[in-house]
């Protein structure tokens, strides 16, 4: 499906379901709070891994239609499903050793970035300032939201973000910037699958079951603490079942209908949720700085929101000035209103 050429509408439902599915991974930092000693390894490979094979096993019949279409297209779906498994890994690892805010914000605030940049470069789609304007005021509220800090409530050192200059603090910077990258690219080859006709559900199963099976290595390595306890089993099938599972179901339905660039800059919305959620639930304190955050965020949602337009033919109808006729047409007002065709030339 070809973005610019799909109806408004359908373009403004698309961006309701990413920001649908935005809402459902920003209950992921607060989830993770409850699995006690589990590392950042096994809360992403559960999460991405159980979850990708779920989106496998719904979108199987999808799947096997358009196996032969697939298959055709191997280098975009082992691209996508490599990111796919790198993206979780290097999220949580990046929130773990540079806190959950600064975490956060990098990785999802580099993704419109990245987006735009492999959009740009591959498929030379230009920059379009509407969506600059919206992508800036969206890291740039959300860099806010982060930098004004979250201060905890009764802080333990577990919440506390690492000291600055320490090395754990780039580590998880850089961390970040990959997370970033690696949603930008999977966010990229489904949307690019979609508009070669592949359908959402193929692309998506696709994608993300082939990147479940290569988290599976992991989650068996680092899962173990997950067993420990109802606590931390009820956090990793939330996790797989909720933000990841439905959650791209959302995303799926809604990138097939705006841009990987749009898409992942509406996805912004997820520090916000985190933000409120650690308020309202982990007893975080939220300064008056990063509520401005959170508001140039939700500002910019309107932005990037696709808006509905009327049709050329209608707004040319309503200005007294009929739409083109169809090849045939012409000729058949001629003879309904009693008047003879013209002839041709020999």
């Amino acid at each position: 499906m070809n973005t610019s050429q799909t109806h408004p509408k359908a373009q403004l439902w698309g961006a309701l379901s990413v920001v649908a599915a935005s809402v459902l991974w920003g209950t992921t930092g607060t989830a993770a709070t409850f699995a006690h000693g589990v590392s950042p390894l096994a809360v992403g490979a559960v999460a991405m891994g159980l979850g990708g094979l779920l989106q496998a096993l719904f979108a199987a019949r999808h799947v096997a239609a358009q196996s032969g279409s697939l298959f055709r297209r191997w280098r975009p779906v082992s691209l996508g499903a490599a990111a796919v498994a790198v993206y979780p890994l290097a999220f949580y690892s990046s929130m773990h050793l540079s806190g959950v805010a600064v975490g956060t914000v990098v990785s999802i605030g580099s993704a419109p970035v990245a987006a735009a940049l492999i959009e740009r470069l591959v498929d030379r789609k230009p920059l379009r300032r509407r969506w600059m304007l919206g992508a800036l005021l969206g890291v740039g509220g959300a860099a806010l939201l982060s930098f004004a800090g979250h201060a905890p409530s009764g802080s333990t050192p577990a919440t506390a973000a690492p000291a600055a200059g320490d090395w754990s603090s780039t580590a998880g910077l850089l961390l970040g910037l990959l997370a970033g990258t690696t949603y930008a690219l999977y966010s990229w080859t489904a949307h690019r699958l979609t508009g070669q006709g592949v359908t959402s559900r193929a692309a998506m199963g696709s994608i993300f079951g082939l990147g479940g099976v290569l988290l599976m290595p992991v989650l068996a390595v680092t899962g173990a603490p997950l067993l420990d306890s109802w606590g931390n089993i009820s956090v990793g099938a939330y996790m797989a079942v909720v933000p990841m599972f439905a959650g791209y179901v959302l995303f799926g339905w809604g990138l097939a209908r705006v841009g990987a660039s749009t898409a992942t800059s509406i996805s912004l919305l997820e520090t916000v949720v985190a933000a409120v959620l650690a308020v309202l639930v982990v007893g975080e304190r939220l300064t008056a700085l990063g509520w401005l955050g959170a508001a140039v965020v939700l500002g910019s949602l309107f932005i990037l929101a696709p808006r509905t337009r009327p049709t050329p033919w209608t707004t040319a109808g309503s200005a007294g000035v009929l739409p083109p006729r169809a090849p045939g047409q012409h000729r058949l007002a001629q003879q309904q209103a009693g008047a003879q065709p013209q002839q041709k030339n020999p």
